[in-house]
């Protein structure tokens, strides 16, 4: 705005209103009205009005009612009221949750919390006005009257939903309509965690973790292409962070952070950002060498940390960072060769050699069998049989997405679309709109779906069940590094990866498994790739292929792009 005395900044963020879907529940007493809040409404305060308002009555039992605004938001509400009698502020109990049972629960129950965004608090009405409450991340708003007098009038309530307003510049589609629908999934979480700053989570972990950006990171090359939040989320953490520090405290998420930025320089060819990154990246790279011993062993200090399905198990811990030390040392000597310090590089590649000499034991987990095997420590096909046994169990939805990586490194594409299908799908199957900071298939035996009242006899798929600092209600339902699906599918269903900085050449190897066609674009500096994949009666796949100008494709022997 140029007409302001005074320095302002405009927010990033777009903001739309969102009108309710659903009345889940109401008190079987103390109620009136609770359909009204369906019909359109103006957004405005009337001095008359077209319907009765919705009446919670307060009192010893006080009326209360559960709204549904039919996906995952990011943002608050606001709360209409008319003009009532006796002319004095009404107070009523707001809930946010992403699930009906957190939103029906109390402060602390099952790991109900008000952490990083108050999701349970008492606000005061104005009269014949209008009252924001949020922020956080919501499905579902209970509101209830209190026990003091005046009941709550209110005429209307609407979501506020803050976010990024980005055209979904990738897309796919394929023969396989649930695919299609996670895909969307696994973009809309992230979008939604695309605030002021990249984050985890919209309801709790409303911060900037390293490590969980990788995966999103992915997700936004693959449907958004170039965007600056990431760019802050990068340099924030790294200034808040002296070298010799682990990035959020642990030294994994420092060595995303290199990681990070071998996938960004690779999609987007900003040079004059990675010369930024010169300083600091050298220095991280020089402390990380340092922590290998004489036999080839990682000996990382502070926070040792892969996934936390692995945290407690220290075989697993050990043998998934020797992995991605591996993955972090042969990026950082790629990136330092581009940016012309042969000296580092030099340290890269032999810490990378040193590093080989030690082959960890095999803990039977599947994050680290995941990443030994794309970092080259394993054999394709005992890690393999480590990764697809049991199905989908033992998968996290943040180490999940290199599994998906690693099975499709192994040419086992069909293995990686059943895990997509049957763990990320099961998500959708119980009610998610955006997938979940942890998830387990078990679960879903014994309990119901997150859009409905917990039956009687049945367990609560949200609140009884979690462990670590995701315990119950505390649990995330949208999280940003569960989108790993959406990336997987762009990069290896479609089979577009660049080939040269900044996609100034394209490898297109497209993985069907067994679909019978995929289709869909992928962002560029230089404008979308558009492919089409059909499945001929041969087995072999048949592609039209459309490139921008400036996109060089790289051709690959047809063997590699005919694994059914």
């Amino acid at each position: 705005m140029t007409h302001l005395p005074f320095p302002a900044v405009k927010s990033e963020l777009s903001t739309y209103f969102i009108a309710p879907v659903r009345v889940v529940w109401t008190s079987t007493t103390g109620v009136q009205n609770a359909a009204n809040l369906l019909a359109p409404a103006p957004g405005q305060a009337l001095l008359s009005q077209p319907l009765p308002p919705l009446i919670l009555k307060a009192g010893r039992r006080p009326g209360g009612i559960v709204l549904d605004f039919g996906t995952e938001l990011a943002g608050s509400i606001e709360i209409f009221t008319p003009m009532f009698h006796p002319k004095m502020p009404a107070t009523v109990r707001v809930r946010f949750g992403e699930s009906v049972a957190e939103v029906m629960a109390d402060v602390p129950d099952r790991g109900a919390q008000n952490d990083h965004a108050l999701r349970d608090q008492i606000v005061t009405l104005p009269w014949l006005g209008r009252a924001t409450v949020g922020q956080s991340g919501f499905r579902f708003v209970r509101l209830d009257a209190t026990t003091a007098a005046p009941h709550v009038q209110i005429t209307a309530v609407r979501a506020l939903l803050s976010i990024r307003d980005l055209p979904y510049v990738g897309s796919f589609t394929c023969s396989n309509p649930r695919l299609n629908r996670i895909w969307q999934t696994g973009a809309w979480t992230v979008q939604l965690n695309m605030q002021d700053f990249l984050w985890d989570g919209i309801k709790r972990d409303r911060l900037v973790w390293i490590g969980d950006m990788h995966p999103e990171v992915a997700v936004i090359n693959a449907v958004f292409g170039d965007q600056d939040v990431v760019r802050k989320s990068l340099d924030l953490t790294r200034d808040v962070t002296p070298v010799t520090a682990w990035m959020n405290t642990i030294s994994a998420y420092s060595m995303w952070w290199i990681m990070i930025h071998e996938d960004w320089y690779l999609h987007h060819g900003d040079l004059a950002y990675l010369r930024q990154q010169q300083t600091y990246l050298t220095a991280l790279l020089c402390r990380l060498a340092g922590f290998v011993d004489a036999e080839g062993r990682e000996v990382l200090d502070g926070m040792r940390f892969v996934d936390w399905p692995t945290s407690a198990n220290l075989v697993a811990v050990h043998e998934g960072l020797q992995a991605l030390m591996i993955l972090t040392m042969a990026s950082g000597e790629r990136l330092l060769r581009v940016l012309g310090d042969a000296s580092t590089a030099d340290l890269c590649a032999a810490t990378v050699v040193r590093l080989r000499r030690h082959v960890p034991a095999v803990s039977g987990r599947k994050t680290p069998a995941a990443f030994s095997l794309l970092a080259g420590l394993r054999d394709a096909a005992p890690a393999v049989a480590e990764l697809a046994q049991g199905g989908p169990r033992d998968l996290s939805t943040f180490c999940g997405f290199y599994a998906l990586r690693a099975l499709g490194r192994a040419g086992e594409t069909n293995t990686a679309l059943d895990f997509i299908s049957r763990f990320w799908g099961g998500m959708l199957d119980q009610g998610a709109t955006t997938f979940w900071e942890e998830f387990d298939l078990a679960w879903t035996k014994e309990a119901g779906p997150i859009d409905e009242l917990v039956a009687k006899g049945r367990k609560d798929l949200h609140g009884d069940f979690g462990e670590h600092c995701y315990v119950g209600l505390r649990r995330s339902l949208c999280h940003g590094w569960a989108g790993g699906p959406t990336a997987f599918l762009s990069e290896h269903v479609l089979g577009i990866t660049p080939a040269a900085p900044g996609f100034t050449q394209v490898r297109i190897e497209p993985q069907l498994g067994k679909l019978k066609w995929a289709e869909g674009t992928y962002p560029t500096p230089k404008g979308p790739i558009r492919v089409r994949h059909e499945r001929a009666a041969d087995g072999s796949i048949k592609s039209k292929v459309t490139l921008p100008p400036g996109v060089k494709r790289v051709r690959t022997s047809p063997s590699r792009s005919k694994h059914a």
